[in-house]
């Protein structure tokens, strides 16, 4: 044997039993060098900074300005490799930047869309949605074990939990109820009045119905799949998606409120405001129009670190426009209070029938729909997709996102649900390192602490909002296209999706499509319980998209295409005419 054979046998050897250093660039987790890992991170420049180019992430994509970085590609980090400081709260904002339109969009719906909240209670849910955002990806990314159990909390990965906005057609749905009811009072001219108690109503009935995602995260990913296949996820995503646009496009158009509205609503946002205006006038089509428009720009040629904040900066870019042409009263950000937290206001929780068979469908729903979000993350950080690690990430997750809407609903917040957004921050700058996450988690928290910046969000004229939630709202139904296209098209498939999104759609065209078919007005209230519950689950798009989905695959016979791994439009089932053989 020669030499140079001996010495790499040697070092193969050596690295069996081979421990990391720090000179290597990956954190040592035992507890006697801790002391050693906190002087090399805070008292050294490499700690500090590292070797990585910062250039990068401001460089924008013009040439010539982006010529040095046509074919660059970022410095890998991973779960556990070292991440310098300066680079750490960089990416930890970039991070948490790419959240915000996810994590404001649902409060801001369920305060003015639903249940007309005042400005003060709407800043108060959007910071609420900030704090329990932080707190719930912080321990999605920790991954902590169930001890004497093979069972996790998290999945270890960087990926984040935030608002679900499978939430919104039910709050909707559930808010038009208690008006039409008579439970969620109106002024003398009609105008819907706040309704605190149907809030406590959702949250209270949260608390009970959350338990069966929570139940589910112990049962294998594969029977999971088998009951909510990707068919019916992809579906009821795709709703999700669709119908959200319809009442973010009804923001950019002024607001949902004002749209054919009487009395305080007869001009948009409402007669009170700077500068009102008719739904849909050409200049609140043109406030929103200026958000639409700055994404798409600044993801065509932003730098990096523009391009995974392209939604604030659009809401930036739409606030200052509005603020110069007067639409913009900055009256109750200058009254809003410099620091909140959670239970700075309270809700009557109470429980309410009507929605429990919604939102147990939901929760269901979301047990699933997150499995496709971890497994790209999965694959994006480098660890397994595959096997008993990736199962009990996958377990750890459901877990997680399951306790996160426990605790966020007593806190008064929005459920969760771990969402996959923030997957091109990992792309653009090669970081997969926990230290990020834990980072985001922490300006996270700091942005729900700072009531200012929740307040800038619930002052803001809708038509900006509304910019900006029709694009947010459209990824979810590209999401659910994105699901659809990996199923395998037969026959029988595409039966089930003819039918389940049919009858979604009826909602989503003719929303009281059903609303003389069960119209009970006796004094039996068990009876009229039972009615409002049927009609919230039939009226809501997904909901009945996926109970008629779940019972159409339970029952229909698979195809023999299906079961010989046939794909619908495979060019080999019938020869071609005029084809020949070689």
């Amino acid at each position: 044997m020669s030499t140079k054979e001996v010495e790499a046998t040697s070092n193969s050897v050596n690295l069996v039993d081979h421990e990391p250093t720090l000179a290597e660039g990956i954190v040592i987790g035992k507890w006697q060098n801790t002391l050693q890992e906190l002087r090399y991170t805070f008292l050294t420049k490499d700690g500090w900074v590292g070797d990585y180019d910062y250039l990068y992430l401001i460089t924008p994509n013009i040439w010539p300005l982006n010529k040095k970085y046509k074919d660059y590609k970022a410095p890998f980090y991973g779960l556990n490799d070292r991440v310098p400081v300066l680079l750490t709260l960089l990416l930890g904002l970039q991070h948490a930047l790419t959240m915000i339109g996810s994590i404001v969009s649902p409060p801001l719906a369920i305060a003015s869309g639903a249940f007309n909240f005042d400005s003060g209670m709407t800043q108060y849910l959007v910071s609420t949605a900030f704090i329990t955002t932080g707190i719930a990806t912080a321990l999605q990314v920790t991954r902590l074990h169930i001890a004497k159990s093979p069972f996790f909390i998290g999945t270890g990965l960087l990926s984040v939990v935030g608002p679900t906005f499978d939430i919104l057609p039910i709050v909707f749905n559930y808010a038009s109820l208690r008006y039409k009811t008579g439970t969620c009072s109106t002024g003398p001219d009609g105008t819907p009045t706040p309704c605190p108690d149907a809030w406590g109503a959702v949250l209270g009935t949260m608390l009970c119905c959350v338990w069966l995602q929570v139940g589910m995260s112990f049962v294998p990913p594969r029977t999971l799949n088998k009951l909510f296949p990707k068919l019916i996820t992809g579906s009821m995503l795709t709703l999700v998606g669709v119908y959200l646009v319809g009442n973010g496009l009804q923001n950019w158009g002024g607001s949902s409120n004002c749209h054919n509205g009487e009395g305080f609503y007869a001009l948009c946002p409402d007669t009170s405001s700077p500068r009102p205006l008719p739904w849909g006038d050409p200049k609140l089509i043109g406030l929103g129009f200026s958000v639409f428009a700055t994404i798409i720009l600044v993801e065509t040629i932003g730098a990096p670190l523009m391009r995974s904040a392209s939604i604030i900066i659009g809401l930036a870019v739409g606030c200052l426009i509005s603020g110069l042409t007067g639409y913009w009263s900055t009256s109750q950000l200058r009254d809003a209070p410099a620091g909140t937290f959670l239970w700075t206001h309270t809700f009557h929780l109470s429980v309410d029938g009507a929605l429990v068979l919604p939102l147990l469908i939901m929760f269901a729903c979301q047990a699933v729909s997150c499995i496709p979000d971890i497994l790209a993350t999965a694959e994006l950080s480098g660890v397994d997709i595959e096997g008993t690690e990736f199962n009990s990430r996958i377990q750890g997750g459901i877990l997680c996102d399951g306790l996160g809407s426990l605790f966020s609903a007593l806190a008064t917040g929005p459920p969760m649900v771990s969402q996959a957004g923030n997957n091109g921050v990992i792309v653009l700058t090669g970081c997969a390192s926990r230290r990020a996450g834990w980072a985001a988690s922490g300006f996270l928290v700091l942005m729900g602490i700072i009531a200012k910046f929740g307040a800038v969000f619930a002052s803001m004229p809708p038509s900006v909002l509304g910019g900006m939630q029709v694009f947010l709202y459209s990824t979810i139904a590209v999401a659910g296209v994105r699901v659809l296209a990996l199923i395998n098209w037969t026959r029988r498939d595409r039966f089930i999706l003819t039918v389940a999104l049919g009858v979604g759609f009826m909602d989503v065209c003719q929303p009281d499509w059903f609303a003389s078919i069960l119209n009970y007005s006796g004094s039996n209230q068990r009876l009229v319980g039972l009615e409002q519950g049927i009609n919230l689950a039939v009226e809501t798009p997904f909901v009945i998209a996926g109970i008629v989905g779940v019972v159409l695959n339970a029952v229909l016979p698979r195809d023999k295409g299906e079961m010989l791994g046939v794909r619908y439009g495979d060019e080999h089932r019938h020869p071609v005419i005029g084809g020949r053989t070689e």
